[in-house]
């Protein structure tokens, strides 16, 4: 199985090499691991590696002294595959970091098997709060998003503007429950309460019955605690069953431009969705997202953009500490704060969080949209010490080293 799912890793690009510095030269590799084929692949997949490589061109390899390979594979949304493969790049490969891991079950196994083979998981995509709390581990960096930074901005704003009562649809695995334990807390935080949750199958296509049982549980906000395809597919269906014409909100707790971009502004207009980073916000944004556009053929996701410059800080950290050690990388990570051009100025917590801005947008109607990827109007900034969890001591690594 493992000889197997090693051959399906697609060896993407080798840069930096300069043959006459060989002595002085650093290799390393990195390997993209995400679902390339399913659910989650629009938000993930190619993107997140024309992301990484992007960051290995800007960063200008070479110049540094690394010579930097990049390959993938498709973990197909199963950890047992996440883990044969994360094994296989570390023991047989060479692999030094794995990048991206969308699907928290997958990564929450690829986060201990890096910590065992003293590689770094530079995690964009995965959104449970585990990675950093009951889970963590001391070679796992956080970097885009949580499941508590998503509901203190969605489930939060929605509550304290009127969608007292909840009903939950959750994606049965690892993140849904974390989505849904982290926004329920917000709700009742804030005054409201949850008056019931149903757990959907994940992937899956007919939301009908799931969505009947929220419709008639008279729940102000359905909050939709699933992504990408589910989230979409469910949004399709709660419109035909003229659920939010009848008065009831859909709170897309996890949702990205690219759901947008598919569902349509005249399907999705009035969405509340948190997220890390929009391809709009700014000139650098605007600029980085017009050349990854070029080379994708459309805008990124978050986790593209996370992708992107979670490669981007652990690159400076090789090159300073002049290692591929996962330990000493991740240590040099955390020593240095950041100004990111996608995400701004940050840092990574002892516990591997990754502390940044995060932003509430609401999806434009049609006729105030410029453009078809021009979907969101930012409606508030969280701070990042506002919007992630507070470490737990268990998980502050630079004070329990050794």
């Amino acid at each position: 199985m493992i000889r197997k799912l090693a051959m399906g890793a697609t060896a993407l690009t080798m840069l930096g090499t300069i043959p006459a510095m060989a002595q002085d030269t650093i290799d390393v590799k990195l390997g993209v691991l995400n679902d390339r084929s399913g659910v989650y692949a629009d938000l993930s997949g190619e993107g997140s590696v024309v992301a990484t490589r992007m960051a290995v061109e800007d960063f200008d390899a070479a110049a540094h002294g690394l010579n930097v390979e990049i390959i993938s594979a498709d973990h197909q949304n199963k950890p047992d595959i996440g883990s044969n493969i994360a094994r296989q790049w570390y023991d047989v490969d060479g692999v030094n970091a794995i990048i991206d891991v969308p699907t928290s079950s997958v990564a929450l196994a690829v986060a201990a098997i890096t910590a065992e083979m003293g590689g770094v998981m530079l995690n964009s995509g995965a959104g449970s709060t585990e990675l950093t709390r009951g889970q963590c581990q001391p070679t796992t960096v956080d970097w885009t998003y949580d499941t508590a930074a998503l509901a203190n901005g969605t489930g939060g704003a929605m509550t304290t503007e009127g969608g007292k009562k909840w009903f939950f649809l959750t994606a049965d695995y690892a993140f849904g429950h974390s989505l849904e334990e982290n926004t329920a807390a917000v709700v009742e935080a804030n005054g409201g309460e949850v008056v019931g949750t149903v757990r959907h199958p994940f992937p899956a296509t007919d939301f009908s019955s799931f969505l009947l049982q929220a419709q008639g549980s008279g729940a102000d906000v359905i909050g939709l605690a699933n992504a990408g395809g589910d989230t979409v597919n469910a949004i399709k269906q709660a419109s035909e069953f003229g659920i939010t014409q009848a008065g009831q909100s859909l709170a897309a707790l996890l949702m990205f431009v690219t759901d947008v971009h598919a569902l349509g502004a005249e399907t999705a207009q009035g969405l509340n969705l948190t997220e890390a980073f929009y391809w709009d916000q700014n000139d650098k944004t605007r600029e980085w997202s017009a050349r990854f556009e070029e080379t994708f053929g459309s805008k990124p996701t978050m986790v593209h953009a996370g992708a992107y410059s979670a490669t981007m800080h652990y690159l400076r950290a090789v090159a300073e500490t002049k290692t591929t050690e996962g330990p000493k990388v991740v240590a040099a990570m955390k020593a240095a704060e950041f100004d990111d051009p996608l995400f701004g100025k940050g840092y990574v917590r002892a516990d591997g969080r990754v502390i940044h801005d995060m932003y509430l947008f609401e999806v434009k109607a049609p006729g105030d949209s410029k453009g078809e990827w021009d979907l969101y109007n930012q409606k508030a900034t969280i701070s990042g010490e506002d919007a992630f969890l507070p470490m737990i001591d268990e998980c502050d690594f630079t004070k329990n080293a050794g």
